[in-house]
C-alpha cells in the first residue's frame, strides 16, 4: 500500500491526486487530513498519472498536505442476516446505538448482474394492502415498479404504509416459497432530519423495524454518499434474496436526489452536460440500479423494487421520470388534486400503469375475477372522469340518467375504493369487494369487460332491482 502526498486540486466533492502506478477504477481511497482525521473515497477517474477521488465524508479539512492510501479494494457492504432491525447511514455504518456489524461475507455494492437466461419471469402478487395499487396496479414479486409524485406530496406516508404492510399472502405461497420470509430494505437518500425522524417514530411504533433494514442519508450529508446509499441497500437486499431466500422489498427514496448528486458530481468533474444539466450517462446508471430487481431459477427469494421519485414542476416528461419509465415495468402516479380533496392515499390510477399486472394476478394467485374486475373499474373511472369536463360546459341536468351514474361512479371510486387512510390494511378480497359494491351502481348491461360468469355470482344482488327501471328509461 503506497501514501501519496500529490493533492493538486480540490473541486467540490473530488479530490486529484497524482500518481506513478496503476490505479483501479474504483477503488476505495483513505484521505488522512493534517489534523489526524480520516475520510474514505472512491476512484471516480484514473488515468496516466493523475486520479479522481470523491470523497464519501466531504472534502472540508482536506489540503495539499493531506495523505492518500489507495487500498486495493473496490468498496463493499458487510452482509448478514443480523442486519435486520438495523439503522445505517448512506455508506453502511451503524448509527442506532446498536452493536458493530459483525459480517458473515462482504459483498462488492456494484453487485454481480443477473443472467437474462437465469431470470424467473416475475407472477406472484405482493399485497401492499393499498387498493388503488392490489386492485388495479398490483405489485408482483421480482418487479421494479416506480413511484412518481411531486414536491410536498405524501409519497412519505405512502412508502410508510407500504413498508409496514407489504405481505406475500398465505394462499399465495407455494412448494417452492416453503420458509421464505418477508423483509424490506428501506434506502432514504438526501431526506431532511424531520423526514429522517418521522420514517423512525412510524418504523418503531409498527414493529416494522424487525423486518427491515434502514439506509439513512439526510439533506445535509454529502452528496456523494448519496451515490452509494442505494447500492449499499441493493446489495443487502441481493444478499437476504438470493443468499437466505427472502421476499425483499426494496423501498429507495429520493430517486431525484439522487440524480441531483450525479449532476453535481459531473459539474465537478467538468463533464459535458446532457439534458438539463444531468450527465449523459444517466440512463446508463439508473439502469444498473433498477435491473437489480428480479427473481433467479433455482432461488428461493426475490428482490422487489419501488422506486420513489418526486418530478420537479409535476413534470413526467423531466429526465428523471421519463428516463426512469423507459427502464421499469409501469409506474404509480400521486396526484395533486386528489390530495387537495383530502383523498389518503392520494393515487391517480389513470394514468398509473403495472406491466406486470395480467401475469401475477388470477387463477392460482388471487380470485380469477380480478382482472375483469380491474378492467370494468378502469373503464367506468376514465367515463366517468370524462363526463365531469363535459359538466363543466352543460351542466349535470342535461347529461342522462346513466351519465349520472357514471359520475357517481366516479366520486364514489374516489371516495371509497382509492380513499382508505394511512392505517387501513386491505386484502385483496377486501380491495375487490369494495370493486364489485360500485360496480353494482351501474346497470348489468354496462359491465361489457366482465365474464358473465362473475357477474352471476358477485353482481350485488339488491344493485339490479335498482337499475333495472334506469336502464328502461334511458
Amino acid at each position: 500500500m503506497k501514501e501519496y502526498q500529490t493533492i493538486t486540486e480540490i473541486s467540490g466533492p473530488l479530490v486529484f491526486a497524482e500518481v506513478d502506478e496503476p490505479i483501479g477504477y474504483d477503488e476505495i481511497v483513505e484521505i488522512e487530513t493534517p489534523n489526524g482525521d480520516t475520510k474514505r473515497g472512491q476512484v471516480l477517474e484514473s488515468s496516466s498519472g493523475l486520479v479522481a477521488i470523491q470523497v464519501f465524508e466531504g472534502t472540508e479539512g482536506i489540503d495539499r498536505k493531506s495523505s492518500v492510501r489507495f487500498l486495493g479494494e473496490t468498496l463493499k457492504m458487510p452482509v448478514t442476516e443480523d442486519l435486520l432491525g438495523r439503522v445505517l447511514d448512506g455508506s453502511g455504518q451503524p448509527i442506532d446505538g446498536g452493536p458493530e456489524i459483525v459480517p458473515d461475507d462482504r459483498h462488492d455494492i456494484v453487485g454481480a448482474a443477473i443472467n437474462p437466461y437465469a431470470r424467473e419471469y416475475p407472477q406472484e402478487f405482493i399485497q401492499t394492502g393499498v387498493s388503488a395499487i392490489d386492485g388495479m396496479n398490483t405489485l408482483i414479486r421480482g418487479q421494479k415498479l416506480p413511484i412518481f409524485s411531486g414536491s410536498g406530496l405524501p409519497h412519505n406516508d405512502l412508502a410508510l404504509q407500504i413498508a409496514r404492510q407489504a405481505s406475500v399472502p398465505e394462499e399465495e405461497e407455494g412448494d417452492d416459497d416453503e420458509g421464505s420470509e418477508f423483509a424490506v430494505i428501506f434506502g432514504a437518500m438526501g431526506i431532511t432530519a424531520e423526514e429522517a425522524n418521522e420514517f423512525m417514530d412510524d418504523f418503531e411504533r409498527t414493529g416494522a423495524l424487525e423486518r427491515s433494514v434502514v439506509f439513512m442519508n439526510l439533506a445535509d450529508d454529502p452528496a456523494v454518499e448519496r451515490t452509494v446509499t442505494p447500492r449499499m441497500a441493493l446489495t443487502t437486499a441481493e444478499y437476504l434474496a438470493f443468499e437466505k431466500g427472502y421476499h425483499v422489498l426494496v423501498i429507495l427514496t429520493d430517486m431525484t436526489n439522487y440524480c441531483e448528486a450525479l449532476r453535481e458530481i459531473g459539474a465537478a468533474r467538468e463533464e459535458v452536460p446532457g439534458r438539463r444539466g444531468y450527465p449523459g450517462y444517466m440512463y446508463t446508471d439508473l439502469a444498473q440500479l433498477y435491473e437489480r430487481a428480479g427473481r433467479i431459477e433455482g432461488r428461493e427469494g426475490s428482490v422487489t423494487q419501488l422506486p420513489i421519485l418526486t418530478m420537479p414542476g409535476d413534470d413526467d416528461t423531466h429526465p428523471i421520470p421519463d428516463l426512469t419509465g423507459y427502464i421499469t415495468e409501469g409506474q404509480i402516479y400521486i396526484d395533486r388534486d386528489l390530495n387537495s380533496q383530502g383523498i389518503e392515499p392520494p393515487i391517480d390510477v389513470l394514468p398509473s400503469l403495472s406491466r406486470l399486472m395480467d401475469d401475477g394476478i388470477g387463477e392460482g394467485f388471487t380470485r380469477e375475477d380480478h382482472e375483469d374486475v380491474a378492467n370494468q373499474l378502469f373503464a367506468a373511472y376514465a367515463r366517468g372522469e370524462d363526463l365531469r369536463d363535459l359538466v363543466n360546459i352543460v351542466g349535470r341536468e342535461a347529461l342522462s340518467e346513466l351519465d349520472n351514474k357514471y359520475l357517481d361512479f366516479a366520486d364514489r371510486f374516489e371516495t371509497e375504493f382509492v380513499d382508505q387512510g394511512s392505517e387501513t390494511n386491505r386484502s385483496i378480497e377486501e380491495t375487490l369487494g369494495i370493486g364489485w359494491d360500485l360496480l353494482g351502481g351501474l346497470p348489468k348491461q354496462e359491465l361489457n369487460r366482465i365474464d358473465e360468469e362473475f357477474i352471476e355470482t358477485y353482481y350485488p344482488e339488491d344493485a339490479e332491482s335498482e337499475t333495472a327501471e334506469e336502464v328502461a328509461a334511458d
